[in-house]
């Protein structure tokens, strides 16, 4: 079996070396061709047509970003982005993400051996990830071709399976059964999405509750969308920690101590005058993972600015990005998307992503205000912030609608809460369909865990949110 080509694109001869060197540590991959420019870059790929390519992100000439867009239109690749910590690499980085590249890594620190080598296991991750779903996506398409034509499904010259070890990428490695296969049939015509509903083999779809209660109800997605206005909402206020309870749900381990208020105000925080808003009804809560910064951009710019709940945001990010990423969505949405902090309190027409390198909660105070929480506890499921924290903390809130997304994103972060979500009565469920996914890992996992009410492809799960936030369901 042949090596899995790597292209490695970078203005200096010594970061292309060490690349090179931490790419051929594993013998699953060949780096065949280096470039250090976007120009040499796109004369390489015709060249040598790699299987892989990873990408310097600030570059004389042109520039990682201008390559990728080139590459994306001319001849798509996997391709993981090399971003250094400065402003502008946080931004392009994320510029990057949104015109398709499949992930980003640090550049290591040349001083430190111990950042080398966790960039080191980083890099390998992302490869065989990206390996892992560029092979799941031919099966995915061979298998829709042989469902159109009822011709037999030959076997792939190269697949996944035996080749590459599982990773993180959790349960959508190609070549396991194909269970699953039956919720990916959601190509859609023109007309309004029909919801694929999921269950494991031989058991029956139970829907919560509440989406019994109104599943005779079918309001046009049009008219819920139009059901609310476009203008965007002032930014959020922050709750006077005084005016938080003391106490608080267990949650992953973690409880207030006697005479430990719930909220302190972040560092970088300004004092607000308190403002009173009406109840919350709703709330929405996403994780996502590998894709998920350009699944978030067509989820939010479609949803709009009075959106009568506010929308909390895990997305697996080191830390810094998180808020590059916030301000980028910000001016695609009409809703005010903003980075998470402390103590702020949630507001209808808002979305808030949870800071890179800590967990978000959502706690109720004691006014009856939906406040975030913001930890550095311990990594949850390898991850922090971590899917699962912040759907477990919605748990308690029986007496408001809860609605829980998982879109695209390797490893199976978000599943088991959400299927804690699901058996307590939530609203609603939604998992994004392979169909659409850049890497098919949380969403099949919680398709797998007999926890998700609808399947969507993801240009349909903003219509499908209004519509289970205007009906209740």
């Amino acid at each position: 079996m042949r090596p899995f080509r790597v292209l490695v694109v970078d203005d200096s001869k010594f970061m292309r070396q060490i690349i090179t060197d931490l790419i051929q540590k594993d013998s699953r991959f060949q780096v065949v061709g280096t470039a250090a420019n976007g120009i040499e870059a796109l004369e390489k790929v015709r060249e040598l047509n790699p299987d892989l390519i990873t990408m310097d992100v600030e570059m004389p000439e042109m520039n990682g970003l201008e390559a990728l867009k080139r590459i994306m239109q001319e001849q798509p690749k996997p391709v993981i982005m090399l971003s250094g910590i400065n402003e502008q690499g946080m931004k392009e980085t994320i510029l990057a993400l949104e015109s398709g590249a499949f992930d980003f890594i640090r550049k290591p620190s040349v001083v430190h051996d111990q950042d080398i080598n966790n960039v080191a296991k980083e890099l390998n991750k992302q490869l065989s990830a990206a390996i892992q779903a560029k092979e799941r996506r031919a099966l995915w398409e061979e298998e829709q071709k042989v469902k159109e034509s009822g011709e037999p499904r030959t076997q792939s010259s190269r697949n996944a399976t035996g080749t590459l070890p599982s990773m993180d990428a959790g349960p959508g490695i190609p070549g396991k059964d194909r269970q699953d296969k039956a919720q990916s049939e959601q190509r859609r015509g023109a007309g309004s999405p029909k919801d694929i509903e999921s269950k494991p083999k031989g058991q029956a779809v139970r829907k919560p509750p509440e989406a019994r209660q109104a599943a005779e109800r079918h309001e046009s997605t049009n008219a819920g969308r139009d059901h609310f206005k476009r203008s965007k909402p002032k930014p959020t206020q922050q709750a006077d920690p005084a005016a938080a309870t003391e106490t608080t749900s267990k949650v992953w381990g973690h409880q207030s101590r006697p005479g430990e208020p719930v909220l302190e105000r972040g560092a970088g925080s300004q004092h607000k005058a308190h403002q009173t808003s009406p109840a919350l009804e709703h709330i929405v809560a996403v994780g996502c993972s590998t894709g998920g910064p350009r699944a978030l951009r067509t989820l939010l710019e479609r949803l709009p600015a009075n959106f009568p709940a506010p929308v909390v945001i895990v997305q697996h990010m080191p830390p810094n990005f998180t808020k590059s990423l916030a301000a980028r969505l910000n001016t695609f949405s009409p809703l005010h998307v903003q980075e998470a902090e402390q103590g702020m309190v949630l507001k209808q027409g808002c979305a808030y992503v949870a800071p890179g390198g800590h967990h978000i909660r959502i706690v109720e105070s004691a006014g009856g205000e939906w406040i975030i929480r913001v930890s550095q506890e311990e990594q949850v499921n390898g991850h922090r912030p971590s899917v699962d924290v912040l759907f477990e903390s919605l748990l308690p809130f029986q007496h408001i609608k809860r609605h829980a997304v998982l879109m695209t994103g390797m490893g199976s972060d978000g599943a088991k809460a959400m299927k804690m979500l699901y058996d307590s009565g939530v609203s609603s469920t939604i998992a994004e369909s392979e169909e659409t996914c850049v890497v098919y890992g949380m969403p099949r996992s919680a398709v797998e865990l007999g926890c998700v009410s609808h399947v969507l492809p993801l240009h349909s799960i903003p219509d499908k949110l209004i519509q289970a936030v205007k009906n209740g369901k």
